[in-house]
């Protein structure tokens, strides 16, 4: 019957390995995806401002998002660990303000940033828990400054069309590396600026070229920079 116990602590000891494999890294880096909110309202679908009020005219967080080098990327990893809103009420005024929710009806964003966890931030546990991957999204999005380097070159949100070359030169120069640029059309079908990809290392510390580019809308030669 001793063999009894050593299957036992076989079990347990796979256990073990299968427990540490759940929460090991699933991925190779993040893409941060911010969007113009002027671009998401000015749809056929419109937009809902949220109960906090309406945001201010920069870009919004969309998500940090764990990616793999293949193209692929993990989604709802850990079931166990759902959102929780008072793990990150210290930042929830900085999440109004530059993670909105544009979703209809309008609401106060607890369940875009649940939903952004579940699906993805879950998907990174190895490294940042539940507050550091909020923090970390918020922290690289002061650190990036898209508008504030759209505008330094001469790109600015009045409607206007600009080059797509010239707005993805003006967001490498302002942080360093080359961004992808994903378009949605107006209500005109008119192609504009909506979101902006930028990739950051697994630790989610440092912005990097991407080392693949994801295959979202696409955009032309020539696209709207819409107000808001």
């Amino acid at each position: 019957m001793e063999f009894k116990g050593s299957n036992l602590i076989k079990l347990l000891l796979l256990t073990q390995c299968l427990t540490v494999l759940c929460v090991a890294q699933d991925y190779d880096f993040f893409y941060l995806v911010q969007q113009w909110p002027g671009s998401y309202c000015d749809t056929q679908k419109s937009c809902c401002y949220p109960t906090s009020g309406k945001p201010a005219a920069d870009f919004g967080i969309h998500g940090l998002w764990p990616n793999r080098q293949d193209g692929t990327y993990p989604s709802n990893c850990d079931p166990n660990a759902p959102f929780n809103p008072s793990a990150i009420s210290d930042l929830t005024r900085k999440l109004q303000s530059d993670w909105p929710t544009l979703a209809c009806p309008s609401n106060d964003g607890i369940g875009f940033w649940t939903h952004e966890w579940e699906k993805h931030g879950t998907c990174s546990e190895s490294k940042l828990k539940q507050h550091d991957y909020f923090a970390t999204a918020l922290n690289l999005k002061q650190k990036a400054n898209l508008l504030q380097a759209l505008t330094k070159a001469g790109i600015k949100p009045d409607g206007r069309s600009y080059t797509l070359s010239n707005i993805k030169e003006a967001i490498k120069q302002g942080v360093g590396f080359t961004p992808y640029i994903e378009c949605n059309v107006d209500k005109s079908r008119n192609s504009q600026l909506y979101q902006v990809y930028l990739c950051v290392d697994a630790s989610g510390l440092n912005f990097i070229e991407c080392p693949v580019f994801p295959h979202g809308r696409r955009c032309g030669s020539s696209i709207e920079f819409p107000t808001f």
